[in-house]
């Protein structure tokens, strides 16, 4: 089951979603959720960790032969809403290909839990539903920096 905001968008060009969307050397994390799910808070808990922001609230997504892209709408570069402040100003990168799609509206339950894919614009991307771990923000970070290995990577 594919997340709400990106039912249809399989063998599209292009769109633009309810999405926020950060960055870690240059490698990119859609953030997906109802509103009010913390998609904002995540991004903005990302980027003191070092993310750079992308976009938020709206996500022009768009596929290129080496996969799909995330950029910013024009009126919303560089603005990051934060209930209770306002819009704050941030610096914005992009267009940076999308490594990963976080559904924030799917719990994870499994402690390795097996790969997930979402077809989107053509491509598949790997899809994430939301870690147990209190460390979210840092999690996500370092998988963007570095990311995963193979449950046989480790032994008991």
């Amino acid at each position: 089951m594919e997340p709400a905001a990106l039912q249809g968008l399989e063998d599209s060009e292009q769109a633009i979603v309810h999405a926020s969307c950060v960055a870690v050397d240059g490698r990119g994390l859609l953030i997906l959720g109802v509103s009010g799910s913390g998609k904002s808070g995540l991004a903005l808990d990302m980027m003191a960790l070092g993310a750079d922001l992308v976009a938020d609230d709206r996500v022009i997504l768009f596929s290129s032969p080496e996969g799909v892209y995330a950029d910013v709408p024009e009126p919303i570069r560089s603005l990051i809403e934060v209930r209770g402040l306002g819009l704050l100003r941030a610096d914005a990168a992009g267009p940076v290909r999308l490594s990963y799609v976080l559904d924030l509206d799917r719990k994870e339950t499994a402690r390795l839990p097996d790969a997930h894919e979402i077809r989107l614009l053509r491509h598949s991307v790997p899809l994430l539903f939301r870690p147990a771990p209190p460390h979210l923000a840092a999690s996500l970070v370092q998988l963007l920096r570095a990311g995963r290995a193979a449950p046989e990577a480790i032994s008991s």
